[in-house]
């Protein structure tokens, strides 16, 4: 298969490439051991119309479509039209096909999409790590390649970047609410932009935290990140062309560089070293507001998705992953009060950190502090898995606690475990961290990494 989305495109458009062949090459990946448990049902039969239509309109002459009947997945909770969505668990099992796609499904049907399934998740999209006991947790193929361990994806997002690291799609359409899309995306070296959350609808998706949640995709490239963003957001991103010397950028001394382990801590060093060779102006500075930040966000998505789940948790409780309820149930405690203030902290929050980091294009992190986990002990012990899924989810969650946006990118050597560094910002610089996520890609790439 060709490297990105870009690169199939142009091949497709040039007729070099069939997109229904392309499609066929999706489902055997989708259908293999590395794509195993990924997905939770397949579109096959839709998809290979969908890519044989594109092919068609190309052969007579008009014009293709933007993603030209190439395959893309959806996260299992996207409504899809004519299939159930189940967020990835058993409660939701009997539930009625979609009458119709969400707002975002719609727009990459219309971009021409061949959506080749619903893809596995954590239960509810509830957790960083990506394990799911109703419909198996799918290993990660990229780390599988180096070391041959069962390592876990990532999540909540876990099937929707297996399926673009093992081939079985050029791109998927996922969720972040606390770093669902850049954790599988950075534990499986791949790039996963998480937009300012009001610039993608999120309705027709079954919820964790409306007030954080956002709809955005896992890609190849970075370019690619640029290609599903202006599809998924229906606009488009317009870059300033200024080079990276011309641009200010932070890192930041509290918590996002605390217990690295030391892969990430060498491929962010390295990293940060490129960028300054290359001529990026990178500055270490403190950001005091970080200090209140944890306990808002427990709160908040805790509390609504306590409200939305009260009805079927009060009903079906023993269906549920109990990770998952036990998350939920904390929203039970917390008074409409208590989270109003949360809601206030947040506002606060958000000043002070736009106020911190006015005159910088972006801050550089890394995406999460260590590589993919081990599966086993996750699976074998509550006390692991609870601190792991705060490790992983401490980096990306103060973006969303921001309202900002972020991207992970990987920043790892050749033959080593995957590393994600993360460019981000506060709302809606998207158009600035995707133009400085480009040049820094190359430089990156250019490096080795």
């Amino acid at each position: 298969m060709s490297d990105d989305l870009r690169e199939a495109l142009q091949r497709v458009q040039e007729g070099r490439l069939q997109a229904a062949d392309a499609l066929r090459q999706n489902l055997d990946a989708l259908r293999s051991d590395a794509c195993s448990q990924a997905f939770v049902r397949d579109f096959a039969a839709s998809a290979l119309a969908c890519a044989e239509a594109a092919d068609a309109q190309r052969r007579a002459g008009l014009p293709a479509p933007a993603l030209a009947g190439l395959a893309i997945s959806v996260k299992d909770l996207f409504d899809v039209a004519g299939f159930p969505t189940t967020a990835g668990s058993r409660v939701l099992a009997g539930a009625a096909p979609a009458a119709v796609d969400c707002p975002a499904v719609a727009r990459l049907r219309r971009a021409g999409a061949a959506l080749i399934g619903h893809t596995n998740m954590t239960e509810f999209a509830y957790s960083g790590l990506g394990l799911n006991p109703h419909h198996g947790t799918p290993l990660n193929p990229a780390t599988r390649r180096i070391d041959g361990l069962a390592r876990i994806p990532g999540g909540s997002s876990s099937g929707a970047a297996v399926s673009v690291a093992a081939g079985a799609a050029w791109a998927a359409l996922g969720s972040d609410t606390g770093g669902s899309i850049r954790i599988p995306a950075a534990l499986q070296g791949l790039v996963g932009f998480k937009n300012t959350a009001r610039l993608t609808p999120t309705e027709g998706t079954v919820p964790l935290s409306p007030a954080l949640d956002t709809a955005c995709a896992i890609t190849r490239s970075v370019r690619d990140a640029v290609l599903l963003h202006e599809i998924l957001a229906d606009r488009q991103v317009k870059p300033s062309a200024r080079p990276l010397r011309a641009r200010r950028l932070a890192v930041v001394k509290e918590i996002f560089q605390d217990g690295l382990d030391a892969a990430t801590a060498a491929a962010f060093e390295r990293s940060l070293a490129a960028l300054a060779q290359a001529g990026a102006q990178i500055e270490t500075i403190s950001l005091p507001p970080l200090a209140g930040l944890v306990s808002y966000r427990v709160s908040s998505v805790a509390i609504e998705a306590w409200a939305w789940h009260k009805p079927l948790l009060s009903a079906r409780e023993a269906e549920y992953d109990p990770r998952v309820a036990r998350r939920i149930r904390e929203g039970e405690a917390i008074s409409g009060a208590e989270y109003l203030e949360r809601l206030a902290a947040r506002r606060a929050f958000i000043a002070a950190m736009e106020a911190q980091l006015r005159g910088f294009d972006a801050v550089l992190s890394p995406t999460v502090p260590v590589v993919a986990p081990l599966l086993q002990p996750l699976l074998d012990s509550d006390t692991d898995y609870v601190a792991a899924n705060a490790l992983l989810l401490r980096n990306t969650s103060i973006v969303n606690a921001l309202d900002g946006c972020a991207i992970s990118l990987p920043c790892q050597g050749a033959d080593e475990l995957p590393v994600g560094l993360m460019l981000w910002s506060t709302a809606l610089q998207d158009d600035t961290v995707l133009d400085l996520a480009l040049q820094v890609e190359a430089i990156l790439t250019k490096a080795g990494h």
